[in-house]
């Protein structure tokens, strides 16, 4: 004979012991109620059938009542997850200029402020971290670690680098080569995106040679300028810096190559100084594109079916309500 095998009860809520102790006064003094009723009964010699019975009454929907609050879940059910999500690897220019005060604290201070609110704006996807001057280094990998992410924003400056000018195409082809790599995802969409980040001009000599490549791999790239056309000198232990003449330097934002190198590759510049912060927009327009699934798998899953037992109970205090105790006889 073959057995039935009914699947397991699962519980929503759980109880505690505040629970447990507000359930265990309530019997106590539902008993001594009973136990009264049952005197009461005795002394007038009253039948104690439908005493007993209202008592069973009682105690089935009360039980039913507690059944529900904990929320009974069962039923073989399955459903669809999905993982959809980006990587985002966002290329960080330290170029000494980035110690320039034009914006408040300084360039690279503000960058790694606002850099905080798009790794939590993406939480759910995988970021990278590459950090560049005239050459690129990997600060960190693909991530779904934030914590781990926001320590290394916290952590860059710009004696992390070598500062001999400033060249967007070793950190783009840095990130366009990693996320190419990648082969963990399903599918290859739109969902890679590479935020290039920096306040001076392009010196490289092969720049447009890899926005083609990014462009022909369906990368997104936008790019993010900081500074003001105004300018500022850039700090330095000893004061501010010269140049060869001796004369103090001052950096001023040059966005026309950012600009074109977005537009170039169907992406969208955006900028940062003291009047204008387009880190909303940024967020906003990496959201705009479309994410990637990741993965995709059934899952085992229970309905609460706590209503069952909440409307059998009330079912039960309508007839305890119905059916009256006379302890008087007229």
């Amino acid at each position: 004979m073959d057995r039935l095998d009914l699947p397991p009860m699962k519980w929503v809520n759980s109880i505690g012991a505040f629970e447990l102790v507000l359930a265990g006064s309530f019997v106590l003094l539902y008993l001594a109620f009973i136990w009264r009723v049952i005197r009461t009964t005795q002394r007038l010699g009253l039948p104690q059938r439908r005493v007993l019975i209202k008592t069973i009454l009682r105690t089935i929907y009360f039980g039913l009542i507690i059944t529900a609050l904990l929320g009974p879940s069962f039923g073989d059910t399955s459903r669809e997850v999905k993982t959809v999500g980006k990587d985002i690897f966002i290329c960080i220019d330290l170029s000494q200029s980035m110690n320039a005060t034009d914006v408040q604290p300084s360039r690279l201070e503000k960058v790694k402020f606002e850099l905080k609110n798009i790794v939590e704006a993406f939480n759910s996807d995988r970021i990278g971290l590459i950090m560049f001057s005239s050459e690129a280094y990997m600060q960190c990998p693909l991530t779904y670690d934030n914590n781990a992410l926001n320590l290394f924003i916290q952590t860059l400056n710009t004696d992390m680098v070598p500062n001999f000018g400033t060249d967007f195409g070793p950190p783009l082809e840095m990130a366009t080569e990693k996320l190419i790599a990648d082969d963990t995802v399903i599918t290859r969409s739109k969902s890679k995106i590479t935020i290039l980040i920096s306040d001076g001009e392009d010196f490289g000599d092969n720049t447009d040679e890899i926005a083609e490549e990014l462009e022909s791999e369906g990368i997104t790239l936008f790019t993010l300028g900081v500074g003001t056309k105004q300018g500022s000198k850039i700090p330095t232990r000893n004061g501010f810096k010269t140049d060869k003449s001796g004369n103090e330097v001052v950096t001023q934002l040059n966005s026309t190559s950012l600009e074109e190198l977005a537009e170039n590759t169907g992406g969208e510049y955006f900028e940062i100084n003291e009047s204008r912060n387009d880190v909303a927009r940024l967020i906003s327009a990496i959201n705009g594109v479309e994410g990637e699934m990741r993965d995709a798998k059934q899952v085992d899953a229970t309905q609460n079916r706590y209503f069952y037992f909440l409307g059998l109970a009330l079912f039960l205090m309508l007839m305890d309500v119905v059916f009256s105790v006379k302890l008087i006889k007229l």
